[in-house]
Formats: C-alpha cells, structure tokens, sequence
C-alpha cells in the first residue's frame, strides 16, 4: 500500500474534520487535506477525490468547488492532494506523460493507493468512491478512471483532456489548443463532462473527445435526450445525456456557452471559477450518487 503519516485534524464549529496528512508509495509522496464531516448516516460512507488543476492547492479548489459544504449536507468524505512544485513546476498533474497515464505507475499509483488508504481509515463505502477534476486535474481523473475501475465508480471532467491525447509537452500543448482524441481501451466507465465552448485553455473539442472515449466504453451507448436551459445566474447550457445498451444513463455532456476555463457555479473566493453557474459540484455529485460501481467495471480491470 503505503506509508502514511496519521492526518492531523482540525475541527471546526459545526464538528467537522479538515485535516492534513502526507502519504509515500512507491518513492513518491503526496500531501493532502481530508475534509470528514460530522454528518453520518449510519453507513458506510461515499469520498470523493477531488484534484485540482495547475497552479491550484487543495484549499484553493475546496474553495472554488464548495464541494465541501455539499459534504457536510449529504455526508461524503472528500479527498485533496496536492501536487508538488518539485513534481511539475506549475504544479499540474502529469496527464501528458507515458509514465503517469498507466497503473501501477507513477501519479495514477500513488493517487490510487492514497485513496485505498483514505478508504480503510474511515471505513468508505467501495462501491461508491468517486474522482473528478479540472483542467490538468480532468485529465488525471480521465486517467484514474481508466487504469482503475475496480475503484473508482464513475468520474466527473471539467475543462479537461482524453487520456492518453498526449504523450510529451508537445503533443499536451497541441491538444490543449486545437483538441486531440485519447487512444487506449476504455471500461465502461458512468462519466459526466463540463467544458466551455469559450474556453481559450483547454480547446472545447476536447470535451467531445472525452465524451466520445467514455462512450467508446460503453458498447452499443446511444444518444437519448438533449436540452438547452439558462441556470439560476444566465449561463445558457446545453446537457446531452447518453445511455448504455441496458437502458442505463452512463454519459453526461454539459457545454457551457460562453464558458471560459473555470469551475461552473463555483466560488469566486477560489481560482478558476466562474459563479454563473450551473453548479457543476451539485451535478457531479448527483451523478456519481446514482452510479455505485458495477461488477462489469470491476471485471474489466480483472
């Protein structure tokens, strides 16, 4: 598994935890903020691994996200780790490099076993352990979610990239400015997708790209509804939903129109947000409660 140093906690005036902690596998070591909330129904309870993008720590994307205060309504642990400097100067995650897009290697390795040992501390439900992203952080998540569906039940993209478009920074820069397809074969993985289609960071074609490989996953996956809303605050989105060959809703496609390279809904006090909305942590989480893991993803990885 891995060496972990015991998370020192902090409780705050509603009883929930905030805590730090530092993990090591496989040479590597990443630290972390834990967010436990007081509320507990009485099982076993979802988490959710959130991974932030370039130049972002966890308390910046706890606060720009407010997935922390859905924690503490609906009662889910939530898992930040941080990228280092000394692991990417601009501190993104490794998407575009071969040796951190594959299991049991690199960043996939150590973000999969600091779950597990996040999950055997505080007794988390297996069945419903979840990893969502943005940017840098959306391309990891696309990664995790691949090498990994014997753990992770389905993941959310924002703003992200296919794994496996890139391979070095060139490939990486190419696809963040003109869109490039993923390669390698894909589980048939529940996936929900926000981008921009103003987006000048990370070119909006790479959310069909990333839809188009979720979709590639799911064998016979058709298209079955599309709707074109305003939220609360006037973003206008179009939703696209995609269902498996059981009937079952398995994709999710949120363009934003006029969206930039931001979090939807999310708090201006964070970085890399944009409060218009629609509230894409809200989404994500009502996406990934309807979509515990499956035997098929657990067989695939077998």
């Amino acid at each position: 598994m891995g060496l972990a140093q015991a998370p020192e906690t902090a409780g705050g005036p509603t009883g929930d935890e905030w805590a730090d902690g530092l993990f090591a596998h496989q040479h590597r070591s990443v630290a972390y903020k834990l967010f436990v909330p007081r509320k507990n129904t009485g099982r076993r309870r979802p988490l959710v691994l959130m991974l932030h993008g370039c130049s972002q720590n966890p308390e910046d994307f706890a606060t720009g996200t407010q997935m922390n205060r859905l924690a503490q309504a609906h009662g889910f642990l939530v898992l930040y780790p941080a990228q280092t400097r000394h692991a990417n100067a601009h501190r993104c995650w490794n998407w575009f490099k071969a040796q951190h897009q594959q299991r049991d290697r690199g960043e996939p390795a150590v973000l999969a076993a600091l779950t597990q040992f996040v999950m055997s501390v505080y007794d988390v439900d297996p069945a419903r352990v979840y990893v969502a992203g943005l940017s840098a952080g959306g391309a990891m998540a696309d990664i995790l979610g691949r090498a990994y569906p014997d753990l992770f039940a389905a993941v959310g993209i924002h703003s992200g990239v296919s794994a496996g478009a890139a391979t070095d920074l060139g490939s990486a820069l190419s696809a963040m400015k003109s869109g490039r397809p993923g390669t390698g074969e894909r589980p048939p993985m529940p996936t929900i997708v926000f981008h921009g289609d103003a987006d000048s960071t990370v070119h909006p074609r790479n959310g069909e790209h990333v839809v188009a490989a979720a979709l590639a996953g799911h064998r016979g996956a058709s298209h079955t509804a599309e709707s074109r809303t305003q939220s609360l605050n006037g973003r206008s989105v179009t939703r696209r939903t995609y269902a498996d060959a059981y009937g079952r809703d398995a994709v999710e496609y949120w363009l934003l129109h006029d969206g930039g390279h931001a979090w939807a809904g999310g708090n201006p006090e964070g970085s890399f947000t944009d409060p218009s909305g629609p509230d894409a942590s809200a989404e994500m989480l009502r996406f990934f409660l309807a979509h515990p893991r499956t035997d098929r993803q657990t067989a695939f990885a077998a």
